[in-house]
């Protein structure tokens, strides 16, 4: 039985140590004893068997890189404020051109309803039942538009099972408009990237948690990635050259690409610490010294990218990014993994938000990001590493290479919903036998567990219909 601890993504900047600390498999498994099935497992058993029988995501027939034939639609809560959707008015009314008679527009009634919709009651008010997308009833390609307290993170989740969800938030109207007008410049042809697609691999001085994600995720990708035929340039940057001067240049600076990969550790502080709102997210790049160096103090800025390293000059316009790291795309409120150790969901935020990163750089005043993917929560390696096998990057792969392809981006994280359903179906069903007295391998339990987490919390942040806007 291996003993070897089991190290989590994520580094408190408050304190200078791991977000969670190492434990043994043995422990994570005791935790994950607690954990409850999925409220919607039975439509993850669905997605599971009907994987090889059917389309990533919408209906047989159905072409997700057209949107006449997909359809797209606009979520907002039933009692959001009017002058945010007159402020996308420019993006709506390129899309209602585009999608056609499979344009949806749900508000008022028939928006999202605060504190008593769910997935499943917000789509049979619809006339919608599981199964996959029917573009006739609902689109395939939803965009949210709320924070995370007015339509919930869970909410997303659940909906991107079966749909290509995206979601926007923003602090001001101004934002809003600057989104919209990035996105109908982008599909206009207002921009036209060179085919370069840049992986940023981070990795500390004696932190096995970087140490992976740059060796067992980000390397084996570009490898991958550049045996295929696509025109397309990929480019490395791993190890002393991650810094965080280098990443101010592939964020609006002159090296920005039309395809950007991180792997680091996000930054976390605890509750009501002054730079959780701002910072919660951040990358951490090559710059910090790793923890044996540096100590158990709280961790200069100057070894993280922030929302706030953004001076509102750079040019971000047609970019789509892919954070892998701890809350690189939001925090929730309540912590999911104290569920599980605590047996009580603890809060780590005053209320659930989306990143400050992510966020201004989709809503950048000079041209912005078209979308992020990122992760709710902590990010876990072992979703590309497994014990005993080594790389597993094959999720990731398959999602990179659609968008190289120039699929929407909702329709390339597909890949992440299928492993979702698969593994919430395989968790669920150990978790069952070990009620009936089933003994099982502690490290192949977290392995599962983790892995699940991972593939359910990554989201999108923008519109889930953007492509890369690149040159033939």
């Amino acid at each position: 039985m291996p003993t070897e601890e089991l190290y989590f993504n994520g580094i408190n900047g408050s304190t200078g140590d791991y977000g969670l600390p190492p434990m043994t498999g043995e422990e994570l498994a005791a935790f994950i004893k607690g954990e409850r099935k999925p409220e919607n497992l039975e439509e993850l058993r669905f997605l599971h068997r009907a994987k090889t029988a059917a389309p990533l995501g919408v209906k047989e027939g159905v072409d997700p890189k057209k949107m006449d034939q997909a359809g797209w639609g606009i979520i907002f809560a039933h009692d959001a404020d009017p002058t945010v959707k007159e402020a996308l008015t420019e993006l709506i009314e390129l899309r209602r051109t585009q999608a056609g008679d499979h344009f949806r527009l749900y508000e008022g009634a028939d928006g999202y309803r605060r504190n008593t919709d769910t997935k499943k009651s917000f789509l049979a008010r619809h006339l919608v039942g599981p199964g996959p997308a029917d573009p006739d009833k609902v689109p395939y390609y939803l965009l949210i538009v709320g924070s995370p307290e007015d339509i919930p993170y869970k909410f997303q989740y659940e909906l991107d099972v079966q749909y290509a969800v995206g979601r926007i938030h923003f602090d001001t109207l101004q934002e809003y408009a600057n989104y919209a007008a990035s996105v109908v410049a982008a599909e206009k042809g207002g921009v036209k990237l060179p085919r370069r697609a840049t992986f940023f691999g981070v990795a500390n001085p004696g932190d096995a948690v970087t140490k992976l994600t740059s060796t067992q995720l980000i390397e084996p990708l570009c490898k991958a990635l550049a045996t295929k035929d696509l025109s397309w340039q990929i480019e490395p940057i791993v190890g002393e050259k991650a810094r965080k001067a280098r990443l101010k240049d592939l964020l609006g600076g002159p090296k920005t690409p039309a395809l950007l990969m991180t792997a680091s550790h996000g930054m976390e502080f605890p509750l009501k610490h002054p730079r959780q709102l701002p910072h919660q997210g951040a990358l951490l790049c090559r710059d910090w010294p790793g923890r044996d160096d540096w100590g158990m103090k709280p961790i200069s800025q100057d070894f993280y990218f922030s929302g706030d390293d953004l001076t509102g000059d750079e040019n971000l316009l047609g970019l789509l990014a892919f954070f892998f790291a701890c809350y690189g795309a939001g925090t929730p409120q309540l912590d999911e993994f104290s569920k599980q150790a605590f047996k009580n969901r603890m809060p780590i935020a005053p209320f659930p938000f989306i990143a400050n990163l992510p966020k201004k750089m989709l809503g950048h005043p000079r041209g912005g990001a078209l979308a992020v993917i990122g992760h709710i929560e902590r990010a876990w390696t072992f979703s590309f590493h497994w014990p005993d096998v080594g790389a597993q990057t094959t999720v990731f792969e398959s999602t990179l290479q659609r968008l190289l392809h120039g699929h929407p981006i909702g329709s390339a994280l597909e890949y992440f919903n299928k492993r979702w359903a698969e593994l919430a179906t395989v968790l669920s069903d150990e978790l069952e036998e070990i009620e009936f007295g089933k003994r099982i391998d502690p490290y192949a339990l977290a392995d599962m567990w983790t892995a699940n987490n991972d593939a359910r919390s990554y989201v999108i942040l923008g519109d889930p219909a953007v492509r890369l806007p690149v040159n033939n």
